[in-house]
């Protein structure tokens, strides 16, 4: 999220608050940590009125992934009443903010994790019970597992995935962003064939600008969480090592804002 301090645009004004939405953007082009950039209008969208530049920095791409895999379970027809809905990796970006939405839209959360320390943060949040990570894993060549999700977000892949998708309901969907767990899934198509499972890919980058202002207008909208911004650490640049150190040893829970200025 920037603010527009000079623009050769019809769509843009000097004060703008916008995000840069756009792959290549801290990837292969660089700025990503830079207090001044300068991008084509394209990449930009203004940001949805409701939400506030500190809480559109906390959603960042996790809450945006987060809110696609819940659109997605919403789009299927998947009702509050059919039953748990699982989310791995909970204690993740994407997961703590699928627990969040799915908590507001009513649904039964299952949160996934193998941190027993945050239980209570996630239930806060709106998990209802939790799973160990090892619970997940099956590894038997059974083709089927007993059905008891009626949806899942899974943001770890592997073979968490493949376990989730033999147990899933008939007729639900599985929606998977994420392979920490590994790229590679090992299963039989029996849970499509014969209970007729969706497994919905979610990517955040390749977006059409319609779809991207949607799932923004909803979480600015319907979908809005409320104090987004206890979630969020804000350091300074000088400080973004050490974070990234405490996020890739699981110490960090929430999102860590970096203060450019």
């Amino acid at each position: 999220v920037v603010e527009v301090v000079d623009a050769i645009s019809s769509r843009f004004a000097e004060g703008d608050f916008v995000m840069v939405a756009h792959p290549d953007f801290g990837t292969r082009t660089d700025g990503g940590y830079s207090q001044f950039v300068d991008v084509p209008e394209s990449w930009l969208m203004k940001l949805p009125e409701g939400l506030t530049p500190l809480e559109c920095i906390t959603l960042g791409t996790a809450g945006f992934t987060a809110a696609q895999c819940v659109k997605a379970l919403v789009d299927s027809g998947l009702q509050p009443d059919d039953g748990e809905v699982i989310v791995t990796g909970s204690t993740g970006g994407v997961g703590i903010f699928a627990v969040m939405l799915l908590k507001l839209l009513g649904y039964q959360v299952v949160a996934a994790t193998g941190k027993p320390e945050r239980h209570d943060d996630l239930k806060r949040l709106g998990a209802s019970r939790f799973v160990s990570r090892e619970e997940l894993v099956d590894d038997s060549p059974r083709p089927l597992l007993s059905a008891k999700w009626a949806g899942a977000v899974d943001t770890v892949g592997g073979s968490t995935l493949a376990t989730i998708i033999r147990s899933t309901k008939p007729h639900r969907i599985v929606t998977a962003c994420g392979l920490v767990g590994g790229h590679e899934l090992k299963l039989t198509v029996y849970p499509f064939i014969l209970r007729g499972v969706s497994l919905v890919g979610i990517d955040s980058a390749l977006v059409s600008s319609s779809d991207r202002i949607e799932i923004w207008r909803r979480l600015a909208n319907e979908w809005r969480l409320h104090n987004l911004t206890e979630l969020a650490t804000i350091v300074p640049l000088e400080g973004l090592e050490q974070s990234i150190t405490e996020i890739l040893q699981g110490k960090i829970f929430g999102r860590v804002i970096v203060r450019l200025d």
